[in-house]
């Protein structure tokens, strides 16, 4: 790209020196620096800078010497231009590396506050996707995690905090937290499920004021699957139900009996789970509203299940790949929310 502005120098000054004294291109010459800074730090630009000024000394010797007013006039205003843009340069320089500084560690925040999940959860296969709708974000409100407890058995944990920037962020850090100590420390989902509840109400009540804390909820998907059964065992707080894919792309949704969502404090947390079959061979998909609210440049919901029964016989991994690409492309490369997908998938007893 440093080509383009000093091809533009040499072009100027032969046309300048070719051209008739009464027409002057010298002053182009500033559109050189100019250009190289949107791409080039300040070193380049002042090089650039100094051909511009140079090429213009050699302008105005053809053209009835440098000491013409003309040319008294052209060259400092050449070389103060120059000055400016390299100085502009500098700052922007500056800037870009604060910037990347602040980035570096907003990034390191959301990695240790949303943990990428392993590939293997015991005998489970497991992959994960996020898509955050706010530029530059790694994260915003949708959340997910997965443990194994001492029982044999893998929980995960899917949300969707309502609202968006750093109070979902936020809540969405206290929840994940909340739940990695919580899985361990409760025997059933019903506990677990109001556990996290308490944990909602008391951090709202800490840190929202009461007529915010009344608008503020986070819905909820915790899901338990033993080593040694072929189930599923599904709590709900209002978010929206699974997809079980077979092989031979064979889809359906894993509808549940919907709890309250965390944080609107009107009870009905922790009822008994719902219990579904989960074959070898299946896989669940677990997903946020950012998905199946995904709208084309028509209005059209994203068809999630009929995509996703495109690549039933996928790998965790592969499948999700799939999807990223898909939705991406029926968004016009844009979400409107966030989005996160986990694919966790119980292989053949022959599976390696």
């Amino acid at each position: 790209m440093l080509l383009f502005p000093i091809l533009l120098i040499v072009a100027i000054t032969v046309v300048d020196v070719l051209a008739p004294d009464d027409i002057h291109l010298g002053p182009a010459l500033a559109i050189a620096p100019a250009i190289t800074l949107s791409f080039a730090g300040p070193w380049r630009t002042a090089l650039v800078g100094a051909l511009a000024v140079v090429s213009q000394v050699i302008i105005a010797a053809a053209h009835g010497g440098i000491a013409t007013t003309n040319h008294l006039v052209q060259i400092p205003t050449i070389a103060m231009l120059s000055i400016l843009v390299v100085f502009f340069s500098v700052v922007r320089e500056r800037r870009n590396r604060q910037l990347a500084q602040v980035r570096s560690v907003a990034e390191t925040a959301q990695e240790v506050v949303l943990w990428p999940l392993p590939t293997r959860l015991g005998p489970l296969r497991v992959a994960s996707m996020y898509l955050a709708a706010e530029d530059e974000a790694l994260m915003g409100g949708d959340l997910y995690a997965a443990t194994r407890t001492e029982h044999g058995c893998t929980r995960v944990i899917i949300g969707d905090v309502r609202g968006k920037g750093m109070h979902a962020i936020g809540e969405a850090a206290l929840l994940l937290g909340a739940f990695r100590e919580a899985a361990h420390q409760h025997a059933t989902l019903a506990r677990l499920a109001g556990a996290l509840e308490c944990s909602v109400q008391r951090y709202l009540a800490d840190f929202r004021s009461r007529d915010d804390a009344e608008e503020r909820f986070t819905t909820v998907l915790l899901l338990e699957i033993p080593d040694d059964e072929p189930i599923i065992r599904i709590t709900s707080c209002g978010h929206p139900p699974p997809l079980l894919l077979s092989p031979g792309k064979s889809v359906g949704h894993l509808d549940v009996n919907p709890a309250p969502p965390l944080g609107i404090g009107l009870g009905g947390i922790g009822g008994p789970p719902d219990v579904r079959a989960f074959e070898a061979g299946d896989t669940v998909l677990l997903y946020t509203d950012g998905v199946i609210e995904a709208r084309d440049h028509d209005g059209v919901f994203y068809p999630f299940a009929e995509r996703a029964a495109q690549w039933t016989n996928r790998s965790p991994e592969a499948l999700l790949r799939q999807l990223r690409r898909d939705l991406l492309h029926h968004a016009g490369g844009r979400l409107g929310d966030d989005a996160a997908v986990v694919a966790i998938c119980r292989p053949p007893s022959d599976a390696p």
